[in-house]
């Protein structure tokens, strides 16, 4: 089991899931101040889960990425902004065609002030009313972490051609560097 439960010395850990963790993974590793990004699942009951025993939604895990960042150029209000905005954050346990409870939009955090900082977000989110019905993230500090199998880090980038790759993530990608261009790296 892999957890981070304090920043480092140079940035902060937080696990964020917003369906596939393709997509999730593909938005962040073009985001400035993003240190790493790696696929998993996390919170779960079963150890060392696989891809496809998460897949049959019994392993309780939430397919997420372990995003190590750097507070000083991606602080923590601007994450969770360019995280709700690449997602559906209203609909419990689907995005899109990918249901089930694997992918359910989640926010694990290391720090009782990530914890805080989340949750007051997406109340003031849901007091905003810019989305059509309440936000149901579930927001809670990390229990456990399994990476995923090693096929699955930098997917997009390997299979852009693939139609999930078409279809679903570069529409994500394209809406970051609509919507957050000055917070994108040059290489996206």
């Amino acid at each position: 089991m892999t957890t981070t439960s304090t920043p480092t010395a140079t940035g902060a850990t937080i696990y964020l899931g917003g369906g596939c963790f393709w997509c999730i993974e593909a938005v962040f590793t073009r985001v400035r101040g993003v240190l790493a990004v790696r696929s998993g699942y996390a919170n779960g009951h079963l150890p060392h889960p696989s891809y496809a025993q998460v897949c049959t939604g019994d392993t309780g895990h939430a397919e997420v990425v372990q995003l190590q960042y750097d507070p000083q150029q991606l602080p923590l209000a601007l994450l969770l902004e360019i995280f709700f905005a690449s997602h559906d954050p209203t609909t419990p346990n689907r995005q899109g065609n990918d249901v089930g409870p694997q992918y359910r939009s989640a926010i694990y955090t290391t720090t009782p002030a990530q914890l805080t900082s989340a949750q007051a977000f997406a109340a003031q989110l849901n007091a905003s009313g810019q989305l059509a019905a309440p936000v149901v993230t579930e927001i809670a500090p990390l229990t456990a972490f399994w990476p995923a199998e090693a096929e699955h880090e930098r997917y997009f980038d390997q299979h852009r051609q693939a139609p999930y790759c078409q279809w679903v993530i570069a529409p994500k990608v394209d809406k970051l560097h609509t919507h957050f261009a000055e917070h994108t790296t040059a290489d996206g």
